[in-house]
């Protein structure tokens, strides 16, 4: 199966999805994830999404829970390079990624990780 690498930059990980996700690789992202998490004592975590035109509600879900699950861990959640596409599909299946923060790029996303972990 395929598999998202997991980048580690200091104290944060980097994860940038290229590829269209489908449910089986959300779900081992999602593992992969938070074992690394936990490996490396990450602080931040950056999920680049800037290549995925459309996001379902399965996907959104699991962008959500992933950050719920780096919260409980002890680490903060960006998400950057949101579609404006995948932001009304988001708002009009009504999901709200609380605990994420968004940002425009990596470089904003960066640095709203390193502002909260100061």
């Amino acid at each position: 199966m395929d598999r998202i690498p997991i980048l580690r930059m200091g104290d944060c990980l980097i994860v940038a999805i290229q590829v269209d996700m489908h449910d089986r690789l959300a779900i081992a992202l999602q593992d992969d994830l938070t074992e690394r998490i936990v490996k490396d004592r990450a602080k931040g975590v950056l999920i680049d999404i800037s290549a995925l035109d459309i996001v379902d509600s399965f996907i959104g879900r699991m962008i959500s829970n992933t950050a719920a699950m780096a919260t409980v861990l002890d680490a903060q959640t960006v998400v950057v390079g949101m579609q404006p596409s995948v932001a009304i599909t988001l708002v009009e299946l009504g999901l709200t990624l609380t605990g994420v923060r968004t940002a425009l790029d990596v470089e904003r996303g960066m640095a709203l990780l390193q502002q909260r972990q100061r």
